[in-house]
């Protein structure tokens, strides 16, 4: 307490007795026992009442020794097991949590990670893939401003994500990786890399391209072989030396049959070959008999065009022809879509074709559009449009139910330009982002779909689609979300398959290291989406006939269930609806393909940079001890003693009141009692 206040109690004290000695003890008609009863009283009512608003306070301090972190990341993946150095972690971690020295000095936690920190307590070394980078980043975050040496028990390989080794340059805390492995190499011939695209189309080539790596000092010959079940398709001999090490072939495969074929691709091993996991690796490409044709006609020049060519090309199902409106109408029946980049009036025969033909089409408007000629060349919709233009940006409609979008941030992409009007959309239609500006909604549509007499169409009231593709990458490193949706779009768009109650999407085949999703939307009786719905997928394994069922999970206005838990194979599967007789099937193939047992040694020269390059140090994991005495005897990890200082009232004002009430009622009752009232 200040003396300021301690002075405040004082008046008040003298102010309180001062007042009642005036009131019971000067010319009052009070005797005896009763006149200093009633003082006192008066001056105990008076004091506290005067306390109440002086609010006194004083400050206490209490002190706690805050000890260092030390967050303990182990690798939980199959490569470890694959490595044969489960044993060897689980003595490393044992010592560092059976270290009373450590625990002592620091406060130690565990995080297993995969592909990312896990919650799970007990290791499992099941994790199908590896990102070091997200891990160290992970923990980065969580001990943010703190004093966090950070030790990784790994073997160091990761399988994507980021170069840790360069993530790590400007991290705050050490790092000090405990190596699983060993460096010595062996004599190794693996698959480094396969590419080939998903698609093929009937009675075409598809290119693949293989990398093959060897290791070792001697000359190795041998033959890379592509089987197509008990046929072999492609056979080549190779050699490889000390210096001459890597070979890359590139070759084609005939797409005779449609439908998902697969292929078994091997480097045969040597008979000193330590790992022949590596040396095989399983293939699929799907022979589709026809491909989707889409054609976008534009008179300008423009960076959305290259990003509409760009993402839906992305899927090899699909081709895009650019063209000029005078070239273009006669064209139009070999598409399935047509897209109408920014129309004037020379797309006057453009639009009688595509009315005469009842094309499906994917209109763009923008600042350079002729809204005249536009709103009266088609009936779908009309805009008063002004010489204005303004930014928006995009609302997703969370209700939208024609086919599932998966929200990838729409509402934080840049603005778009489009011209300034109310926009309305003349025939039943479906809105998938509405206008915004500066946060509200105009009411009009940036994005909207129809569907009238079989026929369907698309609106987007915006230039500078570009924008929201380069800023999708940025966000996520990958244009992947921003082109699967615009696929989704031209699928939609590019089909005139009448729609079901029950729509379900999935991939004809996954490789079994990545995620397995599959999803569907349900409608009632008049088309709408029902999130109500309760939506179960029965899965059969083929080779066993084993079936297990799914619930599948609600996602704003679609379901998906994850299936990545299933081994690889080939499965069917029906998606039903509980008490509905609706069901869909399907099919799909799981290809075995791991990842992490494609290692050999432990990646000791990127786990000795990190801890270089963070001011750690790197040990094997029978060095475990050294670390623990490095750590102990490290100056830079000392327990804080930290100081909190809490100002608290010194009497609660509630008790205060009470005490007031209190007496006062006291008085009243005792001059009640005596007839004074």
């Amino acid at each position: 307490m200040t003396a300021e206040t301690v002075l405040y109690i004082v008046i008040a004290g003298v102010l309180s007795f001062a007042l009642a000695v005036f009131m019971y003890g000067y010319k009052t008609k009070y005797k005896g026992p009763l006149r200093w009863l009633f003082a006192g009283l008066r001056f105990l009512s008076l004091f506290a009442l005067l306390l109440l608003f002086i609010n006194p306070k004083f400050t206490s301090e209490t002190y706690r020794i805050e000890k260092p972190k030390l967050p303990i990341l182990v690798d939980n993946t199959s490569s470890i097991g694959a490595l044969e150095q489960t044993e060897n972690l689980n003595s490393a971690l044992q010592l560092l949590q059976g270290s009373n020295a450590i625990t002592s000095k620091f406060d130690v936690a565990v995080y297993p990670f995969g592909d990312g920190l896990s919650l799970q307590d007990t290791l499992t070394f099941s994790d199908r893939n590896t990102e070091i980078a997200k891990a160290l980043t992970s923990i980065e975050e969580i001990y943010q401003n703190e004093t966090a040496p950070t030790i990784l028990i790994s073997d160091g390989n990761q399988t994507f994500g980021t170069d840790y080794e360069f993530s790590t340059r400007n991290f705050s805390n050490p790092i000090y990786p405990v190596i699983l492995g060993d460096s010595t190499k062996y004599l190794d011939l693996k698959i480094q890399q396969l590419n080939t695209n998903r698609y093929a189309f009937l009675k075409n080539q598809f290119p693949v391209e293989v990398i093959l790596v060897y290791s070792g000092v001697e000359e190795v010959r041998t033959e890379f072989v592509v089987n197509q079940g008990a046929s072999v398709v492609y056979r080549e001999a190779v050699r490889f030396t000390e210096t001459n090490n890597t070979k890359t072939l590139s070759f084609t495969l005939p797409a005779s049959r449609a439908g998902l074929q697969r292929f078994s691709a091997q480097i045969v091993p040597l008979s000193e070959e330590k790992n022949t996991t590596n040396n095989r690796k399983q293939f699929a490409v799907e022979v589709i008999d026809q491909a989707t044709n889409v054609l976008i006609v534009s008179k300008i020049v423009h960076p959305d065009l290259g990003t509409l060519r760009k993402a839906i090309e992305t899927n090899e199902q699909r081709t895009v022809t650019l063209m000029k409106p005078e070239a273009a109408a006669n064209v139009l029946n070999d598409y399935q879509l047509v897209i109408l980049y920014q129309p004037d009036r020379s797309f006057a025969g453009v639009f009688r074709q595509v009315t005469a033909l009842k094309k499906n089409t994917f209109l763009f408007t923008g600042l350079q559009t002729d809204w005249n000629f536009l709103n009266n060349a088609q009936e779908v919709f009309q805009k008063e449009f002004t010489l204005q233009d303004e930014a928006v940006t995009g609302q997703l409609n969370p209700n939208y139910g024609t086919f599932a979008i998966e929200d990838i941030g729409f509402n934080d992409l840049p603005p778009l330009q489009t011209d300034f009007g109310e926009l309305q959309v003349t025939v039943p239609h479906e809105v998938v982002f509405e206008q915004s500006i500066s946060g509200f909604t105009t009411g009009s549509p940036l994005l909207a779909t129809t569907e009238l007499n079989g026929k369907r169409d698309a609106l987007w009231d915006a230039e500078g689609l570009w924008k929201w593709r380069a800023r999708s990458f940025v966000d996520s490193g990958s244009f992947l979300s921003f082109d699967t949706f615009l696929g989704k779009l031209v699928q939609y768009l590019a089909s005139n398959k009448r729609r079901s109650r029950l729509e379900v999407t999935n991939e004809t085949f996954y490789y079994n290291n990545i995620p397995i999703r599959i999803s569907a939307q349900y409608f009632d009786q008049n088309f709408v989406f029902d999130p109500r719905a309760t939506l179960l997928i029965t899965v059969t394994n083929q080779e066993d006939t084993k079936q297990t069922v799914f619930p599948m999970l609600l996602r704003n206005n679609y379901f998906e269930v994850d299936l990545t838990s299933l081994p690889a194979g080939e499965y069917k599967y029906t998606v039903s609806v509980r008490d509905e007789a609706v069901a869909r099937s399907g099919s799909f193939t799981i290809l075995d393909f791991d990842v992490e047992q494609q290692f050999l040694n432990a990646n000791v020269t990127k786990l000795t940079n990190i801890a270089t390059n963070t001011g750690g140090i790197a040990t094997f994991s029978p060095q475990t001890q050294e670390l623990i005495n490095s750590l102990l005897e490290d100056n830079r990890y000392q327990a804080i003693q930290k100081s909190e200082q809490k100002t608290v009232p010194l009497i609660d004002w509630k008790y205060l009141l009470a005490l007031i009430v209190l007496l006062l009622t006291i008085e009243w009752f005792i001059r009640k009692y005596n007839g004074l009232i």
